[in-house]
C-alpha cells in the first residue's frame, strides 16, 4: 500500500486526484493539504502529488526530498532552466524520484509522440490549444512540449525553416513562437484541455487532436506515476516512458 499525500487538495486537479487515490485499491489517501496549510501534514507519506502552483511548486519540492518523499508535478512552468533545478534538488537524496510531466492524460501523450514521428515527413506543423479560462499560463505546458518534440524531430531530419512570409503582423495574430514552431493559445468557457496539431506539405494536410473532456481523463496517467515513482530514482519527465 502506497501512503500518498495531494498537494493543492482544494483545487480543481486535487480534488479529482483525491477522489482517483481513494478510489484505488492498492494506494491510500494519507493527507491532503490546501493553500497556506503546514507541509507537516505530509509526513510519513511516500508519495507526493504536486497541483499546486509555479510559485510554490520548488519549495515544495525541496521539502519532499528533504523527508525522503517521492513526487508527482503536475505544475506548469518546466522549462529545461527549471527542470535542471529540480535536478540539483533531487541529487541531495539519490534513492528520491519524481515524475513531473506536461500532461498526464494518456491521449495527450500518445498524440505528443505521434506528432514527433509525423514532424519529419511535413513541410509545416503548428499548435492549437484550447483550454478553460480559468488558466494562467499561455501556451500550455503540452503544447510547449509538444512544439519542442516536434522541432528536435524537425532538426534530427535536417528540415529548413517551415515557410512563412509574414512580414507584418502588429497584433500577434500568428501565436507565440517556440522552437520555430508556432503556438496558438484559445483561453474559452467550455473547455477543459484540448490540442491539435496541424501538419501541412504539398498537397496534403495531416491534423492529430485529442481533447480531454474532464479531469478524469488525467487520473490514470497520475496513479501509474504514483506507483512508478517509487522504483525510479531521480527525474523522469512525462510519462512516456512510464507507458512503455
Amino acid at each position: 500500500m502506497i501512503k500518498v499525500g495531494v498537494l493543492g487538495a482544494h483545487g480543481r486537479m486535487g480534488r479529482a486526484v483525491c477522489e482517483a487515490v481513494d478510489a484505488a485499491d492498492d494506494l491510500e489517501l494519507a493527507a491532503t493539504v490546501g493553500r497556506d496549510e503546514s507541509l507537516g501534514k505530509l509526513a510519513g507519506v511516500d508519495v507526493v502529488v504536486d497541483f499546486t502552483l509555479p510559485d510554490a511548486v520548488m519549495d515544495n519540492l525541496s521539502w519532499c526530498v528533504d523527508h525522503g518523499v517521492h513526487t508527482v508535478v503536475g505544475v506548469s512552468g518546466f522549462d529545461a532552466k527549471r527542470l535542471e533545478a529540480a535536478r540539483e534538488i533531487l541529487a541531495a537524496d539519490p534513492e528520491v524520484g519524481s515524475v513531473i510531466a506536461p500532461n498526464f492524460g494518456i491521449g495527450a501523450v500518445l498524440l505528443m509522440q505521434f506528432a514527433a514521428k509525423a514532424a519529419r515527413h511535413f513541410d509545416s506543423a503548428e499548435i492549437i490549444e484550447a483550454h478553460h479560462p480559468r488558466k494562467i499560463d499561455a501556451p500550455s505546458g503540452t503544447a510547449v512540449h509538444t512544439a519542442r518534440l516536434i522541432a528536435a524531430a524537425r532538426a534530427e531530419a535536417g528540415l529548413s525553416d517551415m515557410p512563412d512570409a509574414t512580414e507584418v503582423d502588429p497584433q500577434g495574430s500568428r501565436g507565440a513562437e517556440v522552437d520555430g514552431v508556432r503556438v496558438h493559445a484559445i483561453r474559452s468557457a467550455g473547455y477543459v484541455a484540448s490540442q491539435e496539431v496541424r501538419f501541412g506539405g504539398p498537397g496534403e494536410r495531416f491534423a492529430i487532436s485529442h481533447d480531454s473532456l474532464d479531469r478524469a481523463s488525467f487520473m490514470p496517467g497520475v496513479l501509474l506515476a504514483v506507483r512508478e515513482v517509487v522504483k525510479r530514482p531521480g527525474l523522469t519527465v512525462g510519462i512516456d516512458d512510464l507507458l512503455d
